[in-house]
């Protein structure tokens, strides 16, 4: 199976789904990810360096996770400033992305999520892969993202998890790829702590009668 993450920043991707992509590469699956902005450019005091620092950690933490350097693709989209392009130029940043690569599922962001480049990598994601004759998309999956999920006014939908994936044996790779993140990795009791991201882990898997899980609303599931 071909699986492609899609995601707004580095870190989501483990914050999101680390351990999922730590679970799909042991399954001998072909795992790409793209982030399409650097992450820290938004912040009132950054410089290159900070760029560059994002950029190796997000190397780093996917290698933890056991997904090939050569399989991973940085964009450079204004950081939380998706909303200033449009569209269709993320969109066509998507499709170029994918094209060749006949991916069959993908992971992205949930349309309810805070942040607002998260919002839009869905939508982009959602249009770049239309149900039209011979796309190879048939399955994508919304996952959750802490302090954005969590965050987001309750006038948009909730996040109401319909996949549960069983971490218990990869949940480790993910904390380990999380603490090359360390300046995303707050002291609980803030939500964007180990305590808190151990917390979901234990509440998503016992609420379907597991040790620990990772959950994910299913957009698109066709069966194949």
């Amino acid at each position: 199976m071909k699986i492609a993450i899609i995601i707004a920043h580095p870190d989501d991707e483990t914050l999101g789904c680390g351990a999922t992509i730590a679970k799909h590469v042991k399954q001998g699956d072909e795992v790409y990810i793209l982030a399409l902005s650097n992450g820290v450019s938004s912040r009132i005091k950054h410089n290159t360096t900070d760029i560059e620092n994002r950029r190796t950690a997000f190397f780093k933490a996917t290698n933890c996770l056991g997904v090939k350097q050569e399989n991973l693709t940085l964009l450079d989209f204004p950081d939380n400033q998706f909303d200033t392009v449009s569209l269709l130029e993320i969109t066509q940043a998507i499709e170029s992305f994918l094209t060749g690569k006949f991916i069959t599922r993908i992971y992205t962001h949930f349309f309810g999520d805070l942040n607002i480049d998260h919002r839009i990598t869905h939508d982009a994601v959602l249009t770049a892969c239309r149900p039209q004759p011979k796309q190879s998309v048939k399955q994508i999956f919304c996952l959750e993202t802490v302090s954005s999920t969590e965050w987001a006014s309750h006038s948009f939908s909730a996040f109401k998890p319909n996949y549960y994936n069983s971490i218990e044996d990869e949940f480790s790779l993910k904390i380990s790829a999380l603490s090359v993140y360390q300046e995303e990795i707050h002291e609980a009791p803030h939500t964007r702590s180990i305590d808190n991201i151990n917390a979901i882990a234990k509440f998503r898997g016992m609420s379907v009668g597991i040790a620990l899980a990772e959950a994910f609303y299913i957009e698109r599931f066709i069966d194949c």
